[in-house]
C-alpha cells in the first residue's frame, strides 16, 4: 500500500502542491472524530479547494486502489472519519464558499465545507435561515453524509428533508448532479437521497442545494421541570399527539441537567428531569402553542414554565443544551463519551426511556440522557474511563439500549449514522435481503471498494 500511496501523492503534487501532506501532526488530527473508538492514521491528508481537484485526486486513488476517507469538521460520533485501512483523507474544510442564495425561491447553493453557523450568519439580513441544528460545529457536507438531524427537526425536518440537490464526485472521478432547485420532481431514481446518509461510502459531495426557511416573526422558549421522568416523557407524547407545532422539544434527565447547571452556569434550575421547549410563528400563534403546551405539562406534573423571551437569555438556554456533551464529559474528567442514538415511535417513547434508565442503573455506569424527543430520538452519553474492560462494559450497555429500541420498532441510529460503531446492528434492523441490495449498490458505484472502507457493513 505504501508504494501505491506514494505514487498517488507524487502525482497529486502536480495540482495540489503542498496541500497534500504526510505531516504526522496533521495525520493524527485526521485519525478520528469525536468518538470513543480506536484511532487510525491516514497515510496522507489532502486539502482540495475545488470540485475538479477532488475528481482528479479520486481518479488517481481509483487507479491505484488507494482508500479514500472524506473529512469535514471531524465531529462525527460513530467513527465515520477514522481511516481504518489508511489511504488518503480528503479534508474539505477549505471548500467553504456560499455560492448562491435565491431569496425569492428560498434556496441556496453551498460547498461542503460550509458550516451551518456560517450559513445562518450569511442569511441573517435576508430574513432566511437554515434550520437543521445538530448542535456542534458541523459542515453541511458532513451533515448530508451522515443524514444529520438536531433540535429543530420536529418542526423543520432533518437534513434529508432540506436538501434539494447535490453534486457528487464518484469513486472514479466522474461528477454527477442529482436533484435540482424545484421542490418536487417525478423523474428518474432519487439519487439525491441515495447519497444522503451514505457516509462517504459511495462518493464525495462537492456541492449542495438547500431549502431555506423564513425567520419566524416571533420566537419564545421555555423550561419546564418535573419530579419524575415519566411525567416529562408523557408530556412530550401528549404534545405531539395534540398536533401542537412546537419548534423544539428537548428532554434532559436529572444527571444531565445537573451537569448542564454546573457547566453552563444555569441559575434557578434543579437537577431533575427537564424539558426545553421553543415555539415559532406569529405572536398570536406562539402564545396559543405555549398555552396549550403548558396546560398539558401541568397535567403531567410539570412544575411550571420558566420563560426565556429575551434573545440573549434564549441563546444561553439553547447553548446549554448544545453543550450537553461537553457538560457530561466534565462530570468525570479524563473520561471519554460513547454516545448512543436510539429512536422509537413516539407512542413507545416512555417505555423506551424508562427502560433505558433501568439499564443504566443496572450497569453501574454514568450515562446522562438527552433527547430530541419530539421525534422519538434520544441519546445517552456513556462516560468511559481508560481502565481495562471499561470500553467493553460501555458497549454492552450500548447494545442493550439499541436492542430495546429495535424491539420497540425503532432504529439503532436516529441521526449519528452507522460508521464503525453501529455496523453490528444494521442487518438486524433492515434484514439480510435489504443489506444485500445495499451491498449491490455499493459494488456497482464503488467496485474497487476505495470509498471509506470498513464503514457501514461488518465486512
Amino acid at each position: 500500500m505504501s508504494r501505491l500511496v506514494d505514487t498517488v501523492i507524487a502525482q497529486a503534487g502536480a495540482f495540489l502542491g503542498d496541500r497534500i501532506t504526510v505531516n504526522a501532526a496533521l495525520r493524527e488530527q485526521h485519525s478520528h472524530g469525536e468518538d470513543a473508538l480506536p484511532h487510525a492514521m491516514p497515510d496522507a491528508v489532502a486539502f482540495p479547494e475545488t470540485a475538479d481537484e477532488i475528481s482528479q485526486l479520486l481518479a488517481l486513488c481509483h487507479a491505484h486502489n488507494v482508500p479514500v476517507v472524506p473529512f469535514g469538521a471531524g465531529t462525527s460520533l460513530e467513527g465515520h472519519v477514522t481511516p481504518v485501512r489508511g489511504g488518503i483523507t480528503f479534508d474539505l474544510s477549505r471548500m467553504n464558499a456560499i455560492l448562491e442564495v435565491n431569496q425569492d425561491d428560498m434556496d441556496c447553493r453551498v460547498q461542503p465545507g460550509v458550516t451551518r453557523q456560517q450559513l445562518n450568519e450569511h442569511l441573517r439580513d435576508q430574513g432566511l435561515f437554515f434550520p437543521v441544528d445538530p448542535g456542534s460545529v458541523c459542515t453541511i457536507g458532513g451533515m448530508c453524509a451522515t443524514r444529520a438531524s438536531g433540535t429543530a427537526a420536529v418542526r423543520y425536518g432533518t437534513i434529508r428533508e432540506n436538501v434539494l440537490g447535490l453534486t457528487v464526485a464518484l469513486p472514479d472521478g466522474r461528477a454527477i448532479r442529482t436533484g435540482g432547485r424545484v421542490r418536487k420532481s417525478a423523474t428518474g431514481y432519487d439519487l439525491t437521497h441515495l447519497f444522503i446518509g451514505s457516509e462517504g461510502t459511495l462518493g464525495i459531495i462537492t456541492e449542495i442545494t438547500l431549502k431555506l426557511h423564513g425567520i419566524p416573526e416571533s420566537i419564545s422558549s421555555a423550561v419546564c421541570q418535573y419530579d419524575s421522568m415519566a411525567g416529562a416523557v408523557e408530556t412530550v407524547i401528549a404534545v405531539m399527539q395534540a398536533g401542537i407545532p412546537v419548534a423544539r422539544i428537548e428532554l434532559i434527565d436529572d444527571v444531565q441537567m445537573g451537569a448542564c447547571i454546573a457547566y453552563s452556569k444555569l441559575e434557578g434550575l434543579q437537577a431533575v428531569p427537564t424539558l426545553f421547549l421553543e415555539f415559532h410563528g406569529t405572536p398570536a400563534s406562539v402564545s396559543e402553542q405555549a398555552e396549550q403546551t403548558e396546560a398539558i405539562a401541568v397535567d403531567f406534573g410539570g412544575l411550571g414554565f420558566r420563560w426565556a423571551i429575551d434573545p440573549a437569555e434564549r441563546a444561553k438556554l439553547w447553548q446549554a443544551r448544545h453543550d450537553a456533551y461537553w457538560a457530561a464529559l466534565a462530570l468525570k474528567p479524563g473520561h471519554r463519551g460513547m454516545t448512543t442514538d436510539a429512536v422509537v415511535p413516539i407512542s413507545r417513547l416512555a417505555e423506551a426511556i424508562l427502560g433505558v434508565k433501568e439499564d443504566i442503573a443496572a450497569s453501574g455506569l454514568t450515562a446522562p440522557l438527552v433527547g430530541h424527543v419530539g421525534d422519538g430520538n434520544f441519546h445517552t452519553i456513556i462516560l468511559v474511563s481508560d481502565e481495562p474492560g471499561a470500553v467493553e462494559r460501555a458497549f454492552e450497555l450500548d447494545k442493550k439500549i439499541v436492542a430495546r429500541a429495535l424491539g420497540l420498532g425503532g432504529s439503532a441510529s436516529g441521526e449519528h449514522g452507522v460508521g464503525i460503531g453501529k455496523r453490528g446492528f444494521i442487518e438486524e434492523e433492515h434484514g439480510s435481503e435489504a443489506i444485500a441490495v445495499m451491498r449491490t449498490l455499493k459494488s456497482a458505484i464503488d467496485p474497487r471498494g476505495i470509498m471509506n472502507p470498513g464503514k457501514m457493513f461488518l465486512n
